[in-house]
Formats: structure tokens, sequence, C-alpha cells
């Protein structure tokens, strides 16, 4: 069977591009679907990350990481991530204005999303610590708005307040299912952006990897 080439193949690559243009099907660039992170390469990433002390906060403000970007008329990444992470939701134009949302972290289930927080897997105070701070406000602004990695989620308020910047040595979600993902996710997010880590951290994200069954990402 014959096929189209040529001018006459291109125009009509054209004409259907612009068509779903005008139906409003352009892809939007936005997270549908929560990252995740190699579980098998998991280890072998934590042993490539340079080990470090925690450098100093002076000159840090959440100001230098510039979030969250606009994602749509009167919305931002926030939203975006509500809208990934969350069932039943309902939207007022791109806002977030309800649906269900279980947050990882310690299990609890919510159906107002100013309930809902957005957590930095790794915080921004830490990642300031372990060399962020050593960047431009534009790459950190990247960082801080990063949805290609596993670095944002959908959690209860409680427990990102309780987390803080806290690294793994020094703070673990309270459901103890979830710890194996939460050490690969971490170790992905700072592998990626070249961040430090201390040796208590790594000796944390070390025990919580071992405690992971092969080819299981929880």
């Amino acid at each position: 069977m014959r096929t189209r080439s040529g001018p006459r193949a291109a125009v009509a690559a054209l004409a259907a591009a612009l068509a779903l243009g005008v139906a409003g099907c352009v892809p939007q660039d936005e997270p549908t679907t929560p990252p995740s992170s190699d579980g098998g390469n998991a280890a072998e990433q934590l042993s490539q990350l340079t080990v470090a002390t925690a450098g100093s906060m002076k000159g840090y403000s959440r100001e230098r990481f510039p979030h969250w970007r606009d994602t749509g008329k009167n919305c931002d990444i926030r939203d975006s991530i509500l809208q990934r992470d969350g069932k039943d939701v309902k939207l007022s134009g791109c806002n977030v204005v309800g649906g269900r949302w279980e947050s990882v972290y310690d299990g609890r289930s919510f159906s107002d999303p100013s309930d809902v927080d957005i957590d930095h897997m790794v915080p921004l105070a830490n990642a300031w610590r372990s060399g962020a701070d050593e960047w431009d406000n534009a790459k950190r602004g990247d960082f801080a708005n990063d949805t290609t990695r596993p670095q944002l989620f959908a959690v209860s308020a409680s427990s990102n307040r309780a987390k803080g910047d806290q690294d793994p040595s020094q703070w673990k979600p309270a459901n103890r299912s979830y710890w194996c993902k939460y050490a690969q996710d971490w170790v992905t997010v700072k592998h990626y952006w070249k961040l430090t880590v201390t040796s208590a951290e790594k000796a944390a994200l070390t025990d919580m990897l071992e405690g992971c069954s092969v080819g299981s990402d929880s």
C-alpha cells in the first residue's frame, strides 16, 4: 500500500495539529501520574552521593526558591499536584476545590484541599544546606517546582509540618510501610540534583533501603 510523503504529507500533518489545537487538545505540561523512583538503582545512587557536613543556613529564605509556578489562569503547581494525587477531584476552572486525598506519610484522609499541604520530598532548607546555596534562583525555582522527579506530594498538613526541613535520620513517616518508597524517592531527588548527604542521613537511608524487598516500591 502506498503512503503519502513529501509536501502533501507535511501539510496534512500540520492541518491535523492545528485541528487538535482548536479543539483544545494540545497536551499540557502538567503531572498526570506521580513520578516514581527506580528502587533497583536507589542503593547504587546513594553510594554515588557526596557525603558532607550540612552547610550553613546563612542567606536562606524560601523566596530564594520561587514557587509555586503558574500552570493556568489563577492556578499553579499546587493545584496540579492536588489534582494528580487526589481522587474524585472537583475543579473550578483549573483550581482544585474538592476531592479525596490520602496522605502517604500517615494514612490520614481528607476531602478539603485546604487541609492538604504539598510537601517537598527534599525540603528547600535541606537542599540549601546540601549545595543549593550555590545555585541561582532560577535553578532553585526548577527544584522547588520539580514535577518530573518524585519531589512533590500531597500530604497531611500535620505530617508536612512535623517533617519540616529534617532528613531521614531525623524524621521518618509514621506510615512505616512507606519507608522504602520514601528512601528511594529521597535518593532519586538528591542524586538528580547532585545534592550532598550527611553521614547520619546516608546511614538512615541505607537502613531504610535494606528493608525493601527486591523489586518492591513499598
